[in-house]
């Protein structure tokens, strides 16, 4: 059965969202159509708005998104009407060389599902009847939505579902960088460039995994104050030191062991690199422009070991990252309701999407239940 719902929509680059009312269609093989409770507002979002990430509009945005499932399609069987349920941006084939090998975020299914399902098609359309892309296969900053089964992580009922939401991506990001990409070492010292949605839970994975020193940098007082309440132990505004990277070099007794760079751009990676010592690892996080480059001096690879490596997604195995994270808050080891900084009602999205471009929130969340 199909089901009207209200969905955000990017209609127009550099232009607000629009909340309109839009068809979903009923599941098709291998789909299932789920009733979404909450979608946390990313920065991934805005990026798709203004064209950071290249989709074509008019596209349905959302893919931080939790809720029940309603409708299952032919040849599903992992999923039953009842369900909770967690979106994954990044579909899982588990049949390609990285999801047989443990690296499904590297999916070669992913690449299909940029803005349409595996199959090239979409389950939107708009009042006219045309058709609606979707964010990564997701679209689920809407009521509805209807997704491939490779996009999707069932889960227990035992945590509040806008919690599970923020799980689906920026927890993941975060946590994972620290945690899979980087694994990050007991009594270490890391950095964390960027004090966001994402930057807030590497600093929690670096906290997880036993780090003793985490220094948050950020522009903003208030995101440093709330990077503390994450973990940081030290903090350093940028727009106060002449020499950032001298200045955490200094803090930190020569360089950090690991440098996450969380906000998505070149020459805050080079830093993040500078401030490291002998043997440390730079990890980009943040999603940057395509044209955005970054320079490093060649000879310190040899010369001092250094390491700069890419964390996508958290380097996350969706399926069994995501319980073992619920897990992780149930047992009062990571944070999530703290991340919630504010709630919108999904006509509130125009307003959503601003308060993130001007950095008042750690995650905004639409609430659609």
């Amino acid at each position: 059965m199909n089901q009207k719902a209200r969905a955000v929509v990017c209609r127009e680059l550099d232009q607000p969202v629009v909340v309109e009312d839009i068809v979903v269609e009923a599941p098709r093989r291998n789909e299932v159509m789920i009733k979404l409770a909450a979608c946390g507002v990313c920065h991934s979002d805005l990026s798709a708005t203004n064209g950071t990430i290249p989709f074509p509009p008019p596209l349905v945005l959302g893919h931080e998104g939790a809720g029940i499932v309603v409708q299952v399609g032919e040849g599903v069987t992992e999923f039953a009407v009842g369900d909770a349920a967690i979106s994954s941006f990044v579909s899982m084939c588990g049949k390609c060389r990285y999801c047989v090998t443990g690296r499904p975020q590297l999916c070669d299914q992913a690449a299909k599902t940029l803005f349409t399902l595996p199959d090239g098609s979409v389950r939107t359309r708009d009042a006219a009847g045309q058709p609606l892309n979707v964010f990564s296969g997701c679209g689920v900053m809407a009521e509805y939505a209807t997704l491939h089964v490779d996009n999707l992580v069932k889960i227990g009922h035992e945590v509040a579902l806008d919690c599970c939401a923020l799980v689906s991506c920026g927890v993941m990001t975060g946590v994972g960088a620290a945690c899979n990409t980087a694994k990050v070492e007991p009594g270490s010292i890391a950095i964390v460039f960027g004090a966001g949605g994402v930057g807030l839970n590497a600093i929690q994975g670096c906290l997880l995994s036993g780090a003793a020193m985490i220094v948050a940098v950020d522009l903003s007082d208030a995101k440093l104050e709330m990077a503390r309440v994450f973990g940081a132990t030290h903090t350093v505004n940028p727009g106060t030191e002449d020499n950032v990277v001298k200045t955490l070099r200094k803090l930190t007794g020569g360089g950090a062991d690991y440098a996450f760079e969380c906000v998505g751009q070149g020459a805050l990676l080079a830093q993040a690199y500078g401030a490291l010592r002998k043997g440390g690892t730079a990890v980009m996080v943040g999603i940057a422009r395509p044209q955005d480059q970054t320079t490093l001096r060649t000879s310190t690879f040899s010369f001092e070991e250094k390491t700069v490596t890419g964390s996508y997604f958290g380097s996350g195995r969706p399926r069994d990252d995501f319980p073992r994270i619920l897990s992780l808050y149930r047992a009062g080891r990571l944070k999530l309701d703290e991340l919630i900084t504010k709630r919108y009602r999904i006509d509130e999205a125009p307003q959503a999407f601003d308060d993130l471009a001007s950095g008042r929130n750690a995650r905004g969340m639409i609430m659609l239940d």
